[in-house]
């Protein structure tokens, strides 16, 4: 998964490849439609009014999350059978 995040007001969320999709679920509910990729080496925008990339604003520090920390979560802070709860509440 990745992490992305909200140009309008900074929320972080989850790609659409979590099941929560918590950046597009972001996205409907506050109707903040740019966000930019939060992981290190990207600089790219989306648009999900219009579903394509977007040439977006310059944003406040920081532009990614720390290049050691790993996704999901802080390494120690996330369980370690992630992937079957994911795959739980998805069915």
């Amino acid at each position: 998964m990745h992490l992305r995040r909200c140009a309008a007001c900074g929320h972080i969320g989850c790609c659409d490849d979590s099941l929560a999709r918590h950046a597009t679920a972001h996205w409907r509910e506050a109707g903040h439609s740019i966000i930019r990729s939060f992981e290190p080496g990207e600089d790219w925008f989306w648009n999900y009014d219009t579903n394509a990339y977007y040439d977006g604003p310059e944003l406040a520090a920081p532009e990614c999350h720390p290049e050691d920390q790993t996704v999901p979560g802080p390494r120690g802070r996330v369980p370690k059978d992630w992937m079957r709860q994911l795959e739980q509440r998805g069915n």
